[in-house]
């Protein structure tokens, strides 16, 4: 082991979905508890705390938590990066980890959503004048909202995959629908999915659409959640006992990126780039590639979503996602299992809880410990999420030799 190796030691999660009796400090202590629980250590050994919220960002989430959990006099950092908050806390505790600053970190994602539409929960319609006056940072400036595209986000993952069909042939409404189908059928296996139910190809295509050619079970479900992880130094690990060494699931990688400067389209936003950027800097950080992975976590707000992250992952050839996916390698009994939590269109998407959550999914795989859902002999996993604006985040995960 190397003596930078930084290791998961404890993870938990929430089951995702409505918690109308639990307000966000009540989700963030019960993931935390959970997380230090599944450990084997207390609040008193955590050096560090990085707390993830997007809704309440500037509420001192962390502060408020500590009081339900233990106020120990530690650092808290209060994290909100889009939906890559989850993953932008747990590097804040691998940072610090790693600099030497403590050998045991905390992180936490949490989110209240359920009932929150595209809106917001006021829900409140903006009006629109007769005539237009320049307004804002360059005197001259309006939103393009509905007028050059939308930036709203199932109008622009409808785009990204319509733009990759264009690109490179072979997408239908029927071949999203079908991506969309395998993340409900995976889902009837995860007890804390926020919706476990299988749904036929006619259901999906049948349902409200939203944003063509998403319909409303091919988009991420709006959900309460939480999730946390307890990270360790090599050092701190070798302390332990042989059960918590064994559990014990190796960071092989982790890389936070943003969009690099590029001539691109000013109304969609590139969600490729940054990807591609971040999983190749992972695989080189953790001396593996995507043959190599047992199963994928990856970012699925939308149907449209996952086939291109295919792409950007590496999973298969450049412009091979639709051959990807016809080859049933992303299904639980594939070759390169992709979501088997049921994804965020299934499992929910509170959005600061993603990150964390899909991590979670893939160590408890490597742990051995994921019931009927899990991947045999899986030794090595890829976490994905993305936010826009944007940031990007990929964990490579190996188990414990």
């Amino acid at each position: 082991m190397a003596a930078d190796d930084i290791w998961i030691l404890g993870s938990y999660m929430t089951k995702f979905g409505k918690h109308p009796t639990e307000d966000v400090v009540d989700l963030a202590s019960e993931a935390a508890m959970g997380a230090l629980a599944d450990s084997g250590i207390t609040m008193a050994d955590v050096g560090v705390l990085g707390v993830g919220n997007l809704m309440n960002a500037g509420a001192g989430i962390g502060q408020q938590m500590q009081k339900q959990v233990g106020q120990t006099g530690i650092p808290v950092y209060n994290v909100s990066n889009a939906c890559a908050t989850g993953a932008t806390a747990l590097r804040v505790a691998i940072m610090a980890v790693k600099a030497g600053e403590t050998d045991v970190g905390m992180a936490v994602g949490v989110e209240k959503l359920a009932g929150a539409g595209l809106l917001g929960q006021a829900g409140r319609a903006q009006s629109q004048a007769d005539t237009w006056e320049p307004s804002g940072r360059y005197g001259a400036i309006a939103s393009t909202e509905g007028r050059i595209g939308t930036g709203i986000m199932p109008g622009v993952f409808a785009q990204v995959g319509m733009e990759y069909g264009h690109k490179y042939g072979g997408t239908s409404f029927e071949l999203f629908a079908r991506i969309s189908e395998k993340n409900h059928a995976h889902s009837t296996l995860n007890p804390l999915a926020a919706y476990q139910k299988r749904f036929t190809l006619d259901e999906i295509m049948n349902d409200v659409m939203i944003a063509y050619p998403n319909t409303r079970p091919m988009c991420s479900g709006n959900c309460d959640g939480a999730s946390a992880m307890i990270v360790v130094s090599d050092e701190k690990l070798r302390s332990l006992s042989k059960r918590q060494q064994k559990r014990a699931v190796k960071i092989s990688a982790s890389v936070l990126t943003t969009d690099p400067y590029q001539e691109a389209c000013q109304v969609l936003p590139d969600v490729n780039t940054l990807t591609r950027n971040a999983a190749t800097q992972a695989y080189e950080q953790a001396g593996v590639g995507p043959e190599d992975l047992d199963l994928v976590e990856l970012h699925d707000c939308f149907a449209t979503a996952e086939l291109v992250h295919y792409d950007n992952l590496m999973l298969c050839e450049q412009g091979g996602a639709v051959d990807f996916f016809e080859s049933g390698a992303p299904w639980r009994d594939g070759s390169k299992p992709v979501n088997v939590s049921g994804g965020l269109q299934s499992k929910g998407h509170p959005i600061a809880a993603t990150g964390i959550a899909n991590i979670h999914e893939v160590a408890t795989h490597l742990r051995g410990e994921a019931g009927d859902r899990q991947i045999k002999g899986a030794k090595v996993g890829l976490a994905h999420v993305i936010g826009l604006g944007s940031a990007c985040g990929v964990h490579i995960l190996e188990k414990a030799a």
